[in-house]
């Protein structure tokens, strides 16, 4: 009920911000003047049109300050699983001076550092419940092709969309997934009490398992797996060659799409073959999930086929695609991985935190680096600052691994992961709704227009 009313509220806040856009431009000195679009210039540039701006890297307070917030955003934004990009990319603009495509594109490379830093990691890590890889292959799969596709999708809306509207969805979108994240949280952290209340009360071994009157150990004791042994058994090489075929061919897309002007027919069919390589995918994995969750119903198997605790009916998986277009569009408005709807989801659907957090950064490291390398081959990014501000990504996504793992094996709360996760992605919002808002509120006193900007004249 509760996962209902949130996408009803999604659909409603969205549409109703989308419709608004047709009174805000139509209406002019009173008048009710109908105009569905308008072509762009100079002026009437979508955010990121601007030329670029790239400061020299030395040495001042500025490098400083960005330092610590991209190592501060990086290492709760891979633990929550969400990138950072709503921290990164206001932080590349106001304090260092980018342009917002260049901050956009150092956004990515940040990302994907950490995101890469944070898989190796996690590839070192056992399953804390059960004896299957703590990256779950299956989510990745399903969810991957999509949010590739919604990438595309939302880099192609970022040119057409009003900057005011970009910011509207952000805050609302953001804000609806961070206050159901913080619930959720509190709601797993009252559960973990309740738990380690009554394991205080019952004695157990070393296993887990209950002892009556006395406490010993078993005299053949489980045999405990090396890191190496760990780490092939986190990797499924099959799976990842899949996942890269897919980025692959996307990547190839993409970089003919770039080399060709804008709506004309062989455009177009670059565009449109997005989305069979996609589908293809998540169909493949969408039948998988579906007979074998079907086979075990009939079988009165309850254990679940992947770390997602429900059942793979038809609505499930529909309502799987939709949210992983959604994530990738947000992703591709705001240059993040689109972990800001992944990461929630997720948790949305049964997964536990750990696995969350691992499966989320693996497939977002597979998103950022598609715009990375796309970016890189557009020159869109000064080779030192992002080399340096990935670098920092890179330690801040290992060592925030490292450090909340073992906070939670302290304490016992996994609800630590969804407590990060839910403020990142409210900073994100306050961070990217301020600045929004006090943009728009410029372009309004400058008398820009407020529409739907056409896209093949805007590209």
């Amino acid at each position: 009920m509760a996962t209902k009313g949130f996408v009803i509220y999604l659909l409603a806040g969205f549409s109703v911000a989308v419709l608004s856009v047709f009174f805000v431009q139509n209406f002019k000195n009173g008048d009710f003047e109908p105009r569905y679009y308008q072509s762009s210039n100079l002026l009437q540039r979508p955010i990121g049109s601007e030329a670029k701006v790239w400061p020299e890297l030395e040495f001042s307070w500025r490098i400083v300050l960005a330092t610590v917030i991209g190592f501060l955003g990086s290492a709760c934004g891979t633990v929550g699983g969400v990138g950072g990009g709503g921290i990164f990319v206001p932080m590349l603009t106001l304090i260092l001076g980018f342009d917002t495509k260049s901050a956009a594109a150092i956004s990515k490379c940040m990302i994907m550092g950490a995101s890469a830093s944070s898989v190796w990691y996690n590839l070192r890590v056992p399953h804390p419940c059960r004896e299957v890889p703590i990256l779950d292959y299956d989510l990745a799969l399903l969810f991957q092709p999509m949010l590739m596709l919604g990438i595309t999708l939302g880099v192609s809306l970022s040119v057409v969309f009003p900057y005011w509207l970009i910011t509207v969805l952000i805050i609302i979108l953001f804000m609806g997934t961070s206050a159901r994240s913080f619930f959720k949280a509190i709601e797993m952290w009252k559960e973990e009490t309740i738990l380690k209340k009554s394991m205080k009360e019952v004695p157990v071994n070393s296993r887990g398992e209950l002892v009556i009157d006395t406490v010993y150990e078993p005299l053949v004791p489980k045999k405990e797996k090396t890191a190496l042994e760990i780490f092939k058994f986190n990797l499924n090489l099959k799976r990842i060659l899949v996942l890269f075929l897919v980025w692959f061919v996307f990547l190839l897309l993409q970089v003919f799409k770039n080399d060709l002007v804008a709506c004309t027919p062989l455009y177009w069919v670059l565009n449109l073959l997005q989305f069979p390589v996609a589908l293809a995918v998540f169909g493949y994995e969408c039948v998988k999930l579906y007979k074998e969750s079907k086979k075990r119903r009939l079988e009165g198997n309850p254990e679940s086929i992947c770390e997602a605790d429900i059942q793979w009916t038809v609505t499930n998986l529909i309502f799987c695609a939709l949210c992983g277009i959604l994530g990738g569009t947000v992703g591709g408005l705001l240059g993040s991985g689109g972990g800001f709807i992944l990461g929630p989801l997720l948790l949305e659907i049964g997964v536990i935190p750990q696995v969350a957090s691992a499966t989320a950064t693996f497939v977002m490291m597979f998103s950022s680096s598609l715009s990375v390398v796309e970016f890189y081959l557009l020159k869109r990014f000064p080779i030192p600052y992002a080399l340096y501000l990935m670098s920092v990504s890179i330690l801040a996504g290992f060592w925030g691994q490292c450090f909340i793992r073992k906070l939670i094996a302290i304490l016992k709360r996994a609800s630590i992961i969804v407590f990060i996760l839910s403020g990142v992605i409210f900073a994100s919002a306050l961070i990217m709704g301020v600045i929004g808002i006090e943009k728009s509120i410029r372009m309004i006193n400058n008398h820009e227009f407020m529409g739907f900007l056409d896209f093949c004249s805007s590209q």
